[in-house]
C-alpha cells in the first residue's frame, strides 16, 4: 500500500524536523515540562512512523487482510491526535488540549492489536 509508505516518509521527515525544532528553537522559550511533552510527541510520532512502514510491508504481503490498512489508518490518526495535541499543548500551554491525547493513544493501541490479530490469523 503505497499510501502508507508515503505517510511514513512524511511523518518520518516531520518527526525529525519537529524534534530539531523542539531542541533548538523551543529550548529556553517554553518551560521544561513542555519541552518533555514535545519530546514525547516526537518519540511517539517516530515510533508510529515505523508502524506505518510495517503496515505497508504487511499490506503488500497480505493484500486480502482488511485489518492491516485499518491498522495503518488508526496509526496515522493516532499520530495526528496524540502527537498533534501534544505539540499544540506544548506551545500554547492550553491544558484542555490534553483531553484529545488519549484518543490518539487508543487509536495507536487498536492499530497494534489489529496487526497482532492479523499475525495470529494469517501466520
Amino acid at each position: 500500500m503505497k499510501i502508507f509508505v508515503l505517510l511514513g516518509a512524511i511523518n518520518g521527515f516531520l518527526s525529525v524536523a519537529l524534534g530539531a525544532f523542539g531542541a533548538h528553537v523551543l529550548e529556553g522559550k517554553i518551560p521544561d515540562k513542555y519541552i518533555e511533552t514535545w519530546q514525547t510527541a516526537v518519540q511517539y510520532q517516530m515510533f508510529h512512523t515505523l508502524g506505518l512502514f510495517i503496515v505497508a510491508l504487511l499490506a503488500a504481503k497480505w493484500p486480502h487482510v482488511s485489518s492491516i490498512p485499518i491498522a495503518g489508518w488508526l496509526m496515522f490518526a493516532g499520530i495526528v491526535l496524540f502527537s498533534g495535541s501534544l505539540y499544540v499543548l506544548s506551545v500554547t500551554q492550553i491544558k484542555v488540549l490534553g483531553a484529545i491525547t488519549p484518543f490518539g493513544g487508543v487509536a495507536f493501541l487498536i492499530g497494534w492489536l489489529l496487526i497482532g490479530y492479523a499475525a495470529i490469523k494469517y501466520l
